[in-house]
């Protein structure tokens, strides 16, 4: 996941737009429109108002697309649309599933790697993520 998704998902998960996401981070809806198109690549000062406006958005996971697995959907969203939490998945640092230390916890485990993910969320939508695709 690339840094303008990491984007696209942080406002994806608060029910955004790009115009809307401008405003909150203090830029002009210009700049955030040419981020998301590719255009420009957000600078420093960007990541940084986007930090201090989200302040629980993992900054590694946002600068590097690692981070620790604790809840990030439930540590993204603005304060008075935190609902129902997820719990903590993991403390493991990963950037992608197929990066995940698959050594089995006991001897006699069977090794087993994640086919497919599926996050259902409360207006009845959902994703799925399948890690073994290229896209």
């Amino acid at each position: 996941m690339e840094l303008v998704e990491r984007i696209q998902y942080i406002m994806k998960l608060n029910q955004m737009s790009a115009s809307v996401f401008a405003d909150e981070i203090g830029v002009q809806r210009s700049s955030v429109s040419h981020v998301l198109s590719g255009r420009n690549k957000p600078s420093l000062e960007f990541v940084q108002k986007i930090i201090k406006r989200f302040p629980k958005v993992d900054t590694t996971w946002l600068i590097e697309g690692t981070t620790n697995i604790v809840s990030l959907e439930d540590k993204m969203k603005l304060p008075e649309e935190k609902s129902n939490s997820v719990q903590s998945i993991s403390h493991q640092t990963i950037s992608k599933p197929e990066e995940i230390d698959e050594k089995p916890e006991f001897k006699s485990a069977k090794v087993r790697k994640i086919s497919r993910i599926l996050v259902f969320y409360d207006d009845n939508t959902f994703e799925e993520f399948n890690p073994n695709s290229d896209a």
